[in-house]
């Protein structure tokens, strides 16, 4: 049963689904940034250095200049966090009464790591999980290693939570992963030991892809085909909606237990989404479960204002019941598809392997630049939330970029222009400004290829293997989440290297995009025959692509019909649109009217 021709009769983007989709579907995708990236200020680096217990009621600067050797980082001299001189303070405490004369007049003695522990600064938090358990130096790696155990967890959860939804359905899956998250949150905030706190952390990364997961299925999925674009839009900004008000959240709440619980515990009121929340229409006649889908569409059309006919749903019903027979015969006979069918043919073979690097590229920059900002240099607070407001504007030109060159070229553009910003922080990388406002560059062009990848990878695919295609282009691309931040951690002592290495991997993605043949308005490919006729473009064919255009009827008078008459073309686009001599045969049924006759052609 084609469900996008219901929704032409019940309203396929009326007031129902705006009211769902702005009320219930866009605020659900927020938590999935909330969890997803405050880890980074729950176990933030702290500026720290060795502890020297007999200067603790000393100036600390004084103390510092005394007791801490200098290092070179990022091309400055800053005091070491892992070292000191190893004097014997006590003795220089009696020997000067102005602990200032001492600085520069004693022998440079041995540099030895830190052996009474540390002090940190804490103008900027108050507390954090790398300064209640001292994860610093030696340890340093472990706020990283918790980083990628979270992206772990998100993966083996994308993948059970595929399972979950098309067995139980859209709806009982977000309120599944929704309570699963609210209970690894709450406890991250009571974890006692570094090792608990990564257990409850791995249990919160398990839900952070599949929480936004279901808002977006379920709003594609209530709407026609030609609002799923909008959709995918409008979910995206409220996913960057959300890292805005977390930078508000960590701006505000310097505490990490009591951060973990702030974003946490206000989304315990989606909740109260169990009644008015429905379940995908579409899934519950893929299910066979017409009575309830029934009472949706009635609903739908209601607040629509949809009047339908008395015997809609009978009429609805019969045909259901005569669609799925069919479907389960054809079934019975039809062969099943796996992930070997991705790689049989080479142009598919082809099409799979360039979609899933690419995939990889976009998950893993968009999450590292995502992840660099709070350690990019100056206010981290700012940064993040610059971050995040930056993705905003690239929604603006997005859309019609999109239907006016097309899905390849704008993945391109945007992969490459990103990738160019990155690279350039070499050059800048003593301007701090500079490198940020690159920085943002590299966050809106990233941005934007994270919206157009998907739906052109959906319409490369064949449909017998879209599924398929798509579930393994996108957990093959979480990987991306893994091996970032341990790019991000080699960072800690040259800036800008993650930068160059991000932005090497979205040029390299951005090239490879134009190897993909172009999608919009083209026919998606419904078999594996379909997919492999739809080859790669080796050519680099710079040619926007045409419009679509509606039919149009040419009338000919009789008399002219033996005669070649010169067609038009209506495509809008800029493009040559070719000429095509039509012949009328003399045997075509005419249209009598009044004075002449006439015979009317339907050209497309």
């Amino acid at each position: 049963m084609d469900f996008d021709a219901i929704l032409e009769d019940v309203g396929a983007f009326g007031m129902y689904q705006k009211l769902v989709i702005n009320l219930i579907l866009l605020p659900a995708v927020i938590p999935c940034g909330f969890h997803a990236y405050a880890q980074l200020f729950m176990a933030a680096e702290v500026k720290h250095w060795c502890r020297i217990p007999e200067l603790e009621n000393t100036d600390v600067e004084i103390a510092k200049n005394l007791s801490i050797p200098l290092d070179l980082r990022n091309g400055n001299l800053e005091y070491s966090q892992c070292s000191m001189y190893n004097y014997n303070y006590s003795e220089i405490l009696r020997t000067y009464q102005n602990l200032e004369n001492a600085i520069g007049n004693e022998t440079t003695p041995e540099i030895i790591p830190c052996t009474h522990g540390w002090v940190y600064d804490k103008t900027v938090y108050s507390d954090t999980v790398t300064t209640e358990w001292n994860l610093v130096c030696s340890r340093d790696f472990y706020p990283t290693l918790a980083l990628v155990l979270l992206a772990v967890g998100g993966i083996i959860g994308n993948y059970i939570f595929g399972y979950l939804q098309d067995t139980f359905g859209r709806k009982p899956s977000f309120f599944i992963y929704l309570l699963i998250e609210s209970i690894f949150g709450v406890a991250t905030a009571f974890a006692q030991n570094y090792v608990i706190w990564v257990i409850y952390r791995i249990g919160v990364g398990f839900t952070v892809p599949a929480i936004m997961a279901t808002p977006y299925v379920l709003a594609i999925e209530l709407v026609g085909p030609r609002y799923r674009t909008l959709c995918t839009i409008l979910s995206n900004i409220a996913y960057s909606m959300g890292l805005i008000l977390l930078a508000g959240v960590v701006y505000l709440v310097r505490d990490w237990r009591h951060l973990a619980l702030t974003t946490t515990l206000p989304f315990l009121i989606f909740f109260t989404y169990l009644w008015p929340m429905p379940e995908s229409p579409r899934w519950l006649l893929a299910r066979g479960q017409f009575e309830k889908a029934e009472v949706i569409l009635k609903n739908m059309a209601r607040i629509n204002g949809k009047s339908l006919p008395a015997n809609y749903m009978v009429h609805l019903r019969r045909k259901y019941e005569s669609d799925r027979l069919k479907l389960n015969l054809e079934k019975e006979r039809s062969r099943k598809y796996g992930i070997l069918d991705l790689f049989k043919t080479p142009n598919l073979r082809k099409k799979t392997i360039i979609i899933t690097f690419i995939w990889f590229t976009n998950t893993s920059v968009y999450v590292g630049l995502s992840y660099y900002a709070p350690v990019l240099g100056g206010d981290e607070f700012l940064n993040f939330f610059l971050a995040g407001i930056v993705e905003l504007p690239t929604y603006l030109f997005l859309w019609p970029s999109m239907e006016r060159l097309g899905r390849r070229w704008t993945l391109c553009m945007s992969m490459v222009v990103g990738g160019i910003a990155c690279l350039t922080t070499f050059l800048v990388q003593h301007e701090t400004n500079v490198t940020l406002a690159l920085y943002c560059v590299g966050k809106m062009g990233i941005s934007s290829s994270f919206v157009v990848l998907p739906l052109m990878a959906s319409e490369l695919y064949p449909t017998v293997v879209r599924g398929l295609g798509m579930s393994l282009s996108s957990v093959l691309g979480m990987l991306g989440p893994i091996f970032i931040p341990l790019v991000n951690y080699l960072g800690s002592d040259i800036m800008v290297l993650p930068l160059i290495i991000m932005g090497a991997l979205l040029v390299a993605g951005g090239i490879a995009s134009l190897l993909l043949p172009e999608t919009l308005n083209q026919h998606l490919p419904q078999t594996l025959e379909d997919g492999e006729r739809m080859g790669l473009d080796t050519d680099f064919c710079c040619s926007p692509p045409v419009k679509e255009v509606k039919p149009r009827i040419i009338k000919l008078n009789s008399n002219e019909k033996s005669k070649h008459d010169q067609q038009t073309c209506d495509c809008t686009a800029l493009c040559t649109c070719p000429v095509v001599n039509v012949s009328v045969p003399d045997n075509v049924a005419t249209v009598p009217e009044k004075d002449n006759e006439k015979v009317e052609l339907s050209l497309f």
